[in-house]
């Protein structure tokens, strides 16, 4: 593959261009790679486009944002990858506009707050090509054997977990702030505080008296009650909590789609419930999207717009959705899905995605700010943490880290 990372693709004078596109493994076994999806897209695409060749090298998420980085440091960057973040490449000039490359049904079909997300300086690089929102799951039998219902405010989330612990429950509430995926864990409960990370105006705000109340409530209404379990939060990674939860171990925790299948999977029956919020129903919930990015470097604008637009059909982002238990990035998609029985089991994450908020991934500074949160934010809730120290202190990281941007 390195060797033919030239950026001209093709034979010399045929025309023909071979465009090289570096995508992420949602599959968790070689029955259901990421390649299988792409192979299928490719030959249906190649079919129609005779002048344009496609090569995709898939890799694992531990390996492909990596992987990108290197080819785009030797200077032989793909033509595009989808990947975790956009803004890195956007920032130094690498990227195309969306509007430069994808048509105008196309770029204007996109989930609006997706769209957005997928910009810095209200210019959209970043284009959507997987997303996702969380719901509370519940343990149904447990919850039927505790005699309880599942919660609308926070204060119904700590009596259940109280029931629920007194019964035996091991986890009564899961909440998994260990290195693995914290900023995910975080965001939902500020968000369900009436905060998040930033500000309206887009700024850092992790210490705003909304975010430290919601830490300072998980310290002392569910951690200091013995409510979460055995395991520290700070060491309580998200895969560990899922798999507790399908062993029927856990009453309560934040899950994505993909815990459906492990549950099920294991037998276990469950329920999912919007975030309960202080007083009710959460305002907002987390939303969660990959990207989707076209580098300039190779020049092939005009063909990687054309397999672009092949790729973001109605039809080929409902089939990758349903392979992956994701929800659409379209709203044309995102309407077949509502209207389609077959989908019945996701209907309630794609209820909850127009509310949704996601990371403030347009900023360079956040992957550095997401890796303190992933390390810091358990101390938030330990014994001898403080709330309002320990965000803080983040505050003050992504203060400083923003003002370099």
């Amino acid at each position: 593959m390195t060797a033919t990372f030239a950026g001209c693709g093709g034979s010399a004078g045929s025309g023909d261009v071979t465009l090289r596109l570096v995508a992420a493994d949602y599959g968790d076994s070689s029955a259901n790679s990421s390649k299988k999806y792409w192979d299928e897209l490719v030959k249906a695409f190649e079919a129609e486009h005779s002048g344009i060749k496609v090569e995709v090298s898939v890799y694992s998420w531990n390996d492909v944002d990596r992987k990108v980085r290197e080819m785009v440091d030797a200077g032989k960057a793909p033509d595009m990858a989808q990947i975790g973040a956009y803004a890195d490449y956007a920032a130094t000039g690498k990227l195309y506009e969306a509007d430069d490359v994808l048509s105008i049904p196309t770029q204007a079909d996109f989930v609006p707050q997706l769209s957005e997300a997928g910009q810095m300086n209200r210019v959209q690089y970043g284009m959507p090509f997987a997303s996702s929102t969380r719901l509370l799951f519940f343990n149904k039998t447990l919850f039927s054997e505790a005699g309880i219902t599942p919660p609308q405010s926070w204060s119904q989330l700590a009596a259940d977990a109280k029931v629920l612990k007194s019964k035996g429950v091991k986890y009564p509430y899961a909440l998994p702030l260990g290195p693995e995926e914290a900023q995910a864990e975080t965001m939902q409960w500020l968000l369900s505080g009436g905060g998040g990370y930033t500000q309206d105006v887009g700024t850092y705000a992790l210490d705003s008296p909304e975010n430290v109340k919601t830490f300072a409530w998980l310290k002392n209404d569910l951690v200091g009650k013995g409510l979460t379990g055995p395991t520290a939060p700070a060491k309580l990674n998200r895969a560990d909590a899922f798999a507790a939860f399908a062993r029927g171990e856990v009453g309560m925790l934040n899950g994505h789609p993909t815990l459906m299948k492990m549950a099920a999977k294991k037998g276990v029956k469950f329920g999912m419930v919007p975030m309960p919020g202080v007083n009710g129903k959460a305002k907002a919930t987390m939303g969660v999207a990959d990207w989707m990015m076209a580098f300039k470097q190779n020049g092939h604008r005009d063909q990687v717009g054309e397999f672009l637009d092949f790729a973001y059909s109605e039809k080929n982002v409902l089939a990758f959705s349903h392979e992956y238990d994701l929800l659409p990035v379209t709203t044309s998609a995102s309407e077949a899905m509502a209207a389609d029985q077959d989908d019945k089991d996701l209907a309630s994450f794609l209820k909850e995605l127009p509310s949704s908020q996601l990371y403030p991934v347009g900023k360079t500074s956040w992957a550095g700010v997401s890796a303190d949160i992933k390390s810091q934010i358990g101390k938030a809730v330990s014994p001898s943490g403080s709330a309002s120290s320990v965000l803080g202190e983040l505050q003050r990281k992504a203060s400083m880290a923003e003002n370099a941007e």
